[in-house]
């Protein structure tokens, strides 16, 4: 495996008690800090008022359908994996107001539209996590240019541009890991403004941006060792190789594609439950629903939206019925349409390696398990594909 050399521009080291100092910082200068704490027994990415609310001395345990919290190193912060929520959940609210309407003798009257988009700066999120944020950059950011793109959201798109992204790079992937494969970590590469390594005595820091820079140039930072920087890469080395899984992205959407009537697809649909707790936890997933809802004593109607799962029933219903209308139907097209439809649409994977749909599955369905198992049965494909002809002819 080639060697992996932090990016950016002048690398800076961070003494550990330098973390407090960042959070003050950041909340001075107006930002709600996010960031990893525990809560109810997992990893939850929430507000931080200091670095004691980092799971300093936490790691956690992840495969198939398995999650669990134990005790790590008492000297590390970041010594996790990733928990079931992150950014999206801030940048797209699993709830979010959209306007409401109060009726009046002789018209209806605009309320209130979506709230004010808050200063965000999200302190501690993976590589895989920046990666899926320039994901869904290209399916709601209008600054995004070329190929098909769905109708920017403005509460999206003012979110993100106001938001800072300090990252954590990656040195104890999970099993259920595989970012290396995805070329999405375990080092961030881009889309930061700041990225950090984190060694028992504090972090080598590498900036991606102006506003990056300006930030930890009023840390107390000072110039990292020879040693310490041979560190750090050593321990992104060590991370890239030690990842749980790996999937072969390389012609993976044009497999999918010819195996839409594969029997594989049968044997998931026996194990899925069809709760789309895959969906919810995915970092690019965004299917929602709008609903009105109107307050009987003030006649206010307020539309609303919320987070929705293309594994519901109802949720490509039309005149006719649901399209998709077994639980076959509905896994083969999340799985086709994360690793090929994505590729088609947006000009990248759906995709981005952190495992989270492998981890809190209850049935222990594994995408890169799937993804082999479709794109290995080379004979099947073929046999397919000349049905398919034939049929044309």
């Amino acid at each position: 495996m080639p060697a992996i050399q932090l990016a950016g521009g002048i690398p800076y080291y961070l003494p550990r008690s330098g973390l407090d100092t960042l959070v003050s910082t950041l909340s001075e200068e107006g930002y709600t800090v996010l960031g990893p704490r525990v809560m109810d027994g997992v990893i939850s990415f929430q507000p931080l008022t200091s670095a004691a609310d980092l799971p300093r001395g936490v790691r956690d345990e992840q495969g198939g359908g398995s999650y669990r919290l134990v005790d790590g190193d008492p000297e590390l912060c970041f010594q996790y994996v990733v928990g079931p929520d992150g950014p999206k959940r801030y940048t797209l609210p699993p709830v979010l107001q959209l306007f409401s309407v109060r009726p009046e003798p002789d018209y209806y009257a605009m309320e209130h539209g979506p709230p004010s988009p808050p200063k965000l700066a999200f302190l501690g999120i993976r590589p895989c996590e920046v990666a899926a944020l320039a994901v869904q950059d290209r399916v709601f950011a209008a600054r995004e240019t070329g190929g098909f793109r769905c109708e920017a959201d403005s509460y999206y798109q003012q979110t993100r541009d106001s938001a800072l992204v300090i990252a954590v790079n990656c040195t104890h992937p999970g099993s259920s890991c595989f970012c290396a494969s995805m070329g999405t970590g375990p080092v961030a590469r881009q889309g930061y403004d700041v990225a950090l390594t984190e060694l028992r005595g504090g972090f080598v820091v590498q900036c991606g941006s102006p506003r990056g820079t300006t930030l930890f140039e009023r840390l107390p930072v000072r110039e990292p060792s020879s040693a310490e920087l041979e560190l750090a890469e050593l321990r992104l080395e060590q991370a890239a190789a030690r990842m749980g899984r790996r999937l072969e992205a390389e012609g993976l959407p044009e497999a999918l594609e010819r195996a839409v009537e594969h029997p594989h697809w049968d044997e998931v649909a026996k194990r899925c439950l069809g709760c789309g707790n895959c969906t919810m936890v995915c970092p690019t997933c965004f299917c929602s629903t709008v609903s009105d809802a109107t307050e009987l004593t003030s006649k206010v109607t307020t539309r609303t939206r919320d987070w929705e799962s293309c594994y519901t029933h109802q949720f490509s219903y039309t005149t006719a019925g649901p399209v998709r209308h077994s639980i076959r139907a509905r896994h083969r097209h999340w799985v086709t349409h994360k690793l090929s439809g994505f590729v088609a649409q947006f000009g990248t994977s759906g995709c981005v390696g952190c495992g989270r749909c492998i981890t809190w599955c209850p049935a222990a369905i594994d995408i890169t398990e799937e993804a082999a198992a479709i794109r290995g049965d080379a004979q099947w494909a073929a046999a397919a594909t000349a049905a398919r002809k034939e049929v044309a002819a």
